[in-house]
């Protein structure tokens, strides 16, 4: 068995090292999967687009009606915690902190109760990025059908069917899995997919099958900033495909190119199959965002 770190975690109220954290075997989210959570990028040691991780999560606890356990101060707090002990300790520039909140410890019962205290949990782990050859030569993807359930607009703990859909890829030596359901785009096993087309990028639209990944308002903020088209709307498997240029977008990712789709290499021309030039002004901008919306 992998020993597990030391680090500093944070469990309902209290901060020990991670080896030694334990929950209830009745705790929903170990039981039903009942619960939600977020992972925050953090640059240096400055926590990159809080306030919008924060809001995701208060949407995803309303949508299971999970009473939020803390203000945004009481968040920040803790994490800043986790973030300043574990810069004392490690030499990785960049890490993460995950949260995640469950319900509570209750008997098995698959009704929602009321008055459960939440299990609230929280972990820091350093931040591992696409590789400088992954960024130059672009990365491969397999493409499925969307199997998974159908509240994908929740950031479950429930993610079984994302487990066995990046097995996908994982099964042939690709990056991610990208999915279509009825012939449509919807996103990738741990990622949101964007597409480039007559030099506009292009994404699903927000739904109940898509999840809102952080980076969708901060690409759409980027490509305002750099004057390229941006819209939201549903995207054929053909056009995926078809398309200019393919990239993931993600906390780990940040936004990465595919240049392989099933084998075949993605774009057209002397461009196909490398990096396009939309990926490289957005990951450039990326990186300038990064030093300036982090706190």
């Amino acid at each position: 068995m992998q020993a597990l770190p030391d680090s500093l975690c944070y469990l309902n109220g209290e901060y020990l090292r991670l080896c030694d954290a334990k929950v209830s075997v009745l705790d929903r989210g170990f039981i039903f999967g009942d619960g939600v959570y977020e992972v925050i990028p953090v640059y240096g040691q400055r926590l990159f687009r809080f306030q919008e991780h924060l809001s995701r999560l208060e949407r995803s606890l309303a949508k299971v009606r999970i009473p939020n356990p803390h203000t945004e101060v009481e968040w920040l707090e803790r994490m800043r915690r986790l973030v300043t002990e574990q810069a004392s300790h490690s030499d990785a520039p960049d890490h993460l902190v995950y949260l995640q909140v469950t319900r509570g410890v209750a008997l098995r019962e698959h009704v929602m109760l009321e008055g459960l205290t939440p299990t609230v949990f929280m972990m820091i782990s350093p931040l591992r990025p696409a590789s400088t050859e992954q960024r130059r030569q672009g990365v491969a993807c397999i493409s499925a059908r969307d199997f998974r359930w159908q509240r994908g607009d929740v950031k479950s703990t429930s993610l079984l069917g994302n487990v066995l859909a990046r097995q996908i890829s994982a099964d042939q030596g690709a990056a991610e899995t990208i999915l279509f359901r009825d012939g449509f785009l919807t996103e990738a096993s741990s990622s949101n997919v964007w597409i480039v087309h007559e030099g506009a990028v292009l994404g699903p639209p927000k739904s109940e099958h898509v999840l809102e990944g952080i980076r969708y308002g901060l690409i759409a903020e980027l490509c305002d900033e750099l004057n390229i088209g941006f819209n939201l709307r549903p995207i054929s498997e053909t056009e995926v495909n078809s398309a200019d240029e393919i990239f993931l977008s993600s906390a780990t990712k940040e936004v990465l190119p595919v240049t392989r789709l099933d084998g075949e290499p993605v774009g057209h021309g002397a461009g196909k199959g490398k990096p396009g030039p939309i990926y490289a002004r957005l990951y450039e901008a990326y990186q300038r965002a990064k030093a300036e919306q982090s706190l």
